[in-house]
Formats: C-alpha cells, sequence, structure tokens
C-alpha cells in the first residue's frame, strides 16, 4: 500500500462530516510496514464501536467510517474481504454510510470484517496444501490480489453512491 500521511487521510474519508473527519484518532503511522499491508484499517480507541479503513484507490486514498453493528453472529462468519475460512480472529457486521446525498438520507453498506481488521496478515500466510502439485504461493498471491479487489469496491461503493 503506498503510504499517506496524517492530512492525506483525514482529507480521505468520503462519508463524514468535517467534523468527524477532525476527531479521527489516527494510527502511528510511522510504526507500519506499509508494504505488508493491502488497506489500512483501525479501531477508535475511545470509540471501539468505530473503525477507520482507508483503501489506495489509483494511488489516492478513499477512507470510510465504519460503526460495529451491536447483534452478534449466531455463528462463526466469514470475512467478505479476506475470505478465509481458518480464521485466528472474530469477524463483526460493519456499516457505513454512504457518501454524498445518498449517506446524508441514511443509505448505508455492510460487511462481515475482521475486528481488527487483520485481513492482510491473514492473507499473507500460506495455504494448507489442497493437493499434491498445489502451487501455494500462487494461491497466497491470489488471496492478497482478491483481498484489495473486495476492499477497492467497498470504498467505491461507498464513495460513488452521490
Amino acid at each position: 500500500m503506498t503510504p499517506f500521511t496524517d492530512a492525506q487521510l483525514r482529507a480521505s474519508f468520503v462519508n463524514t462530516s468535517q467534523r468527524e473527519r477532525a476527531g479521527i484518532v489516527l494510527p502511528g503511522l510511522d510504526a507500519l510496514r506499509w508494504t505488508d499491508l493491502d488497506y489500512l484499517g483501525w479501531r477508535d480507541r475511545k470509540q471501539p464501536q468505530l473503525g477507520y479503513v482507508v483503501a489506495d484507490v489509483d494511488g489516492s486514498p478513499v477512507g470510510v467510517l465504519l460503526r460495529q453493528a451491536e447483534a452478534s453472529t449466531r455463528s462463526r462468519p466469514q470475512c467478505s474481504w479476506c475470505d478465509d475460512v481458518t480464521l485466528p480472529n472474530d469477524v463483526v457486521f460493519f456499516g457505513a454510510k454512504r457518501g454524498g446525498r445518498a449517506g446524508r438520507n441514511g443509505d448505508t453498506v455492510g460487511a462481515l470484517v475482521c475486528d481488527e481488521f487483520q485481513c492482510s496478515g491473514n492473507v499473507r500466510k500460506l495455504p494448507p496444501l489442497a493437493y499434491p502439485g498445489f502451487d501455494r504461493e500462487a494461491a497466497r498471491l491470489k488471496r492478497i490480489e482478491a483481498l484489495r479487489s473486495h476492499v477497492r469496491a467497498f470504498a467505491l461503493t461507498i464513495r460513488d453512491s452521490a
């Protein structure tokens, strides 16, 4: 993922007000390994029901404010972004207001996502050997590209719904 500055990240949020944008507590950007990230995702330390995701869309950041649903799922769901069926973490339902007029009218989009946005780490693990001759590295690279595509599509759905 392309490294972005604090100012770029704050300006990237497409479904927030200026006041919400100013109140975002950004993660420590200097400590991030940007090359190992397919998107930047974090939870708000002061308001744990809030999450933030920034996707790299053609070299520009597109940020989305997410809100975790209060209800829990009855069975163990699969993350809709990393598609991992052997997750070492929980998956929760997040909702996001659409950008522009649609969001102001109350339109939302939801997704089942790893609770602490661990998708980038999950897809980088080599998958188990499915059959003799299975190319595990090619499968891993395919999962990385699929994750990028899923997150990009989600961000564009939020951004382009005006």
